[in-house]
Parts: C-alpha cells; sequence; structure tokens
C-alpha cells in the first residue's frame, strides 16, 4: 500500500467518524440507551467501543489482549467500559476527541474503516438513520473483506459467491450472484442479517445459510 493510499484510508476513517458524530449530537439522551445491531450493546455502549478502538495503538492492544487471557469479547468490553462517560454527552465528547486519530493496532487500515462504517451501521439502521456512508470508503472495505478475515469471517462468507453492488465498481468473487448496494454487501459480509432483504441472487440463500 502507498503513502498516499494509506492517508487516503484514513482521510475516509475521519470522514465517517465525523458523519458518526454528527448524527449522535442529533440524539435524544433516551435513544443513547436503544439496543443497536451489536446483541447486548446500547448505542452508547458502540460509541465507546469506537473511541476505545481509536486509541489502541500496537502495544496497548497486545498488553489489553494478554490481560484479557486473548478473550477478544473480555478485551472489547474493558476498553469500551474505559470510555464510557458518566452521561451521552460525555461519551460523545470523547468520542469527538478522536475523531482525527490515526492509531490503530496493525496497519490494515480498510479493517479499521470497516469497524468504522459497520459500527456507525449497526447504531444507525435500528434507529431509522439513514445517512449514507461515502460510497469510496464502502467500496475500499468491500474489497478488503472479500479478500481476507480479519475482525469479522468477511471472506468466510462470501467465498463461492459472484458480489457485484448497484451502486458502485465493486465487484468480486466466482459463483452463485449476489448482488446489491455496496452498503448491504459490507454489511452482510460483516455477518448483519438485518442487511440481507437488500440483496438478490442464488448467492442470499447461501449467505442466510451461513448465518443460520
Amino acid at each position: 500500500m502507498t503513502h498516499a493510499t494509506e492517508a487516503g484510508l484514513w482521510s475516509l476513517v475521519h470522514g465517517a467518524r465525523r458523519s458518526l458524530a454528527d448524527d449522535l449530537a442529533r440524539l435524544d439522551p433516551p435513544r443513547w440507551h436503544q439496543p443497536t445491531l451489536c446483541t447486548g450493546w446500547d448505542v452508547e455502549h458502540v460509541v465507546a467501543h469506537l473511541t476505545a478502538a481509536a486509541t489502541t495503538g500496537r502495544w496497548r492492544w497486545i498488553r489489553s489482549m494478554l490481560l484479557a487471557g486473548f478473550r477478544p469479547a473480555v478485551h472489547n468490553e474493558r476498553r469500551l467500559h474505559e470510555h464510557l462517560g458518566p452521561t451521552p454527552a460525555e461519551t460523545l465528547t470523547r468520542f469527538e476527541a478522536v475523531v482525527q486519530a490515526t492509531v490503530a493496532p496493525t496497519a490494515d487500515t480498510a479493517a479499521y474503516l470497516g469497524e468504522v462504517l459497520v459500527h456507525s451501521q449497526d447504531i444507525r439502521y435500528p434507529l431509522g438513520i439513514s445517512t449514507e456512508p461515502d460510497i469510496r470508503a464502502l467500496t475500499a472495505v468491500a474489497d478488503f473483506y472479500a479478500r481476507r478475515n480479519f475482525t469479522v469471517p468477511s471472506k468466510t462468507l462470501a467465498s463461492g459467491l459472484r458480489m457485484t453492488a448497484t451502486d458502485g465498481p465493486f465487484r468480486a468473487g466466482e459463483g452463485a450472484p449476489l448482488s446489491g448496494p455496496t452498503l448491504a454487501l459490507v454489511m452482510t459480509m460483516a455477518g448483519r442479517r438485518a442487511y440481507l432483504d437488500h440483496l438478490e441472487g442464488e448467492g442470499r440463500d447461501i449467505i442466510i445459510d451461513r448465518l443460520s
């Protein structure tokens, strides 16, 4: 990856965080405690998780995982609670402070862009917020997800499928056809069943079986 490409990905990360922060600023306090697509986490939990992710470099991640006994769920919960504020407004302030951060445990920036995009939709979808992420960001994440299992088993979910975005340049794979908006393809590769209704093709039944 060239420096320009890396810088471009971080710019998209910053834009995605800024967009989410703007949406969050319009939420009434009770909506911060509504469920998200992340089982067991409400809006405030997901935002705190994103703040934690934006402040965790390589060595801090290694130390945290060691202390968690290499259990990612334990690591995530501990780091999340470090960044929960006493009120939703304070939790948002803490997230606002890391919008421009360029911190990550590894150089897989597209994966961390995916984390911001996916978790943003984990919040927006249940709340009915219709903000559409940047198609350039979605395409970069879709390309990465189709090639690698990283924070989600996206490559495994997409294996044997010929995916085609109907609103952008993303194309990947061979096999049963699966088409739809890039956002729906990204969210489905991230394991979010809520987006299956936005997809068409024989590959949809395959994905449904894999997510069952």
